[in-house]
């Protein structure tokens, strides 16, 4: 595998998607503008010790950017180079686990996006499951175990030269305040790998959802599950729960979480509102349209 990865189409085809995706420079400062100097000077001795397993990533700068009520979110952004050998990876191994990947996962995914969610998300709730489990899933990008991840990547990808380059990227510290910070746990936002990554990881939530024959949609790490009775909800909360916590080792924000009515739940920024308020609210905008009384 480790060939198909270091060839020069797809080194080219992940040069330009780095470089269309912009991103700012990491602890090596370098400019994805530099990138078509270190393909045609470096390339070489790069790809040769990608192939020998002498390839040490560098760090991840982290860059903490506002979340909302007044909280941060930490990005690790990797150099360049790793980004380029992150990309070219990813364009390999994502077509081993998108094939997988089941109908109800929206995020991150080719053809695929947030509108599509919400509209699956209407289906149910039309449908009369209405009472929907809500459950926040706390910092999950820090929170991945690489050790599970790495067993969930070994089922496809056979190549130790790959996986050796892989736990490199996870295990690589990361840069915060000057001081660098070690990592044994968790998936930095802002490198090409981490949205294959987390599906990778939650598709086996997918699959015990899909196992207990539940409605659900998931995009990324927000997801949500309809049911029709506020009693079920209930149960397969408390189990969904335990199975987060015990088999994928993922801490739930409580606070965050709950059985919501369509009314009081939103998914990703979208609102629901019973049928009859729509209704109204198309009526009065043709009234006021047409200045009826």
């Amino acid at each position: 595998m480790i060939e198909q990865v270091l060839t020069g189409k797809n080194l080219l085809q992940a040069m330009y998607q780095v470089r269309k995706n912009h991103g700012s420079a990491g602890v090596d400062h370098m400019p994805v503008t530099k990138l078509s100097e270190l393909m045609s000077v470096n390339r070489d001795e790069l790809t040769e010790k990608v192939r020998s397993g002498k390839y040490l990533p560098q760090a991840i700068l982290g860059v903490k950017i506002p979340k909302g009520n007044r909280k941060t979110r930490l990005l690790g952004i990797p150099t360049v180079t790793d980004r380029l050998l992150q990309q070219a990876v990813l364009q390999i191994i994502t077509a081993k686990f998108e094939f997988e990947f089941l109908d109800n996962s929206f995020g991150f995914r080719p053809n695929r996006n947030l509108h599509q969610a919400v509209m699956r998300a209407q289906v149910d709730i039309n449908d009369g499951f209405q009472h929907i489990i809500d459950i926040d899933l706390q910092t999950f990008f820090d929170e991945v175990d690489h050790c599970y991840l790495l067993q969930l990547l070994y089922r496809k990808i056979k190549c130790r030269v790959t996986m050796r380059l892989i736990r490199k990227w996870l295990r690589a510290p990361i840069l915060i305040g000057g001081k660098l910070v070690k990592r044994r746990k968790g998936v930095p936002q802002g490198s090409p790998l981490s949205p294959l990554l987390s599906n990778i990881m939650l598709h086996e939530l997918d699959r015990e959802l899909e196992r207990q024959k539940l409605r659900f949609v998931r995009y990324a790490d927000d997801f949500s599950i309809y049911l029709k009775t506020k009693s079920k909800a209930r149960r397969v909360g408390n189990s969904i729960y335990k199975f987060l916590r015990d088999k994928l080792k993922l801490k739930i924000n409580i606070e965050k979480s709950g059985i919501r009515r369509p009314v009081y739940f939103t998914l990703l920024g979208f609102g629901f509102v019973p049928t009859y308020k729509h209704c109204e609210a198309i009526t009065n905008a043709i009234k006021n349209k047409y200045n009826c009384e």
